[in-house]
Order: structure tokens, then sequence, then C-alpha cells
């Protein structure tokens, strides 16, 4: 099973930066698992594996634990954007 570890970026809804310094590892789904339930409509998988997710403090803890446990992994680093700092004259000046 082969795996992606990433940092998420912030949700549309999220203004601060709590949970954002989290690292993720998620299963990367290399074919369609997903069927819908006619009956129902629900969308079901037979595979669960598919459902888990690890969190991490660290990159490094990520990448150890996918090691220890012979995952395949690959390592998505993330972009970071640098704040500029302004100043509420700066509005009104040219």
């Amino acid at each position: 099973m082969k795996f992606r570890i990433f940092q998420p970026a912030k949700s549309a809804m999220q203004s601060g930066r709590k949970n954002i310094k989290k690292w993720l590892m998620l299963p990367v789904e290399e074919k369609n698992i997903r069927e819908v339930n006619p009956l129902t409509a629900w969308i079901s998988a037979s595979d669960t594996s598919s459902q888990l997710r690890f969190e991490f403090a660290t990159k490094e803890e990520a990448v150890n634990f996918a090691k220890r446990s012979g995952f395949t992994f690959e390592v998505t680093e993330s972009h970071h954007s640098s704040i500029k700092p302004k100043s509420y004259a700066a509005n009104f000046t040219n």
C-alpha cells in the first residue's frame, strides 16, 4: 500500500494558523475502489484500508513510522507563504 505524507493547507474558513503544523499520512488509491450502492445510493468500499489516517507532529516521525511499518510512501513538501508586515497608515499613502 502506498501512502502520501504531507502538511495540509488551512481551510478557506480558517483565518488563523492553528492546526497547520501537523503532518498527515493518507493512503493513495491506485484504482477506484469505491462503488455506489444501487439501493441506497451510498458510496461504499470493500477495502477499508482507504479510511486510514495517521497524524504526526513532525515529518521525521511520519517517515520513520512508514519505514518501520514497511509502507511505500512519498513526501510532499508544503509551500509556506510569508506574512508581509503592514501598517494601517500605508492604506492612505501613495
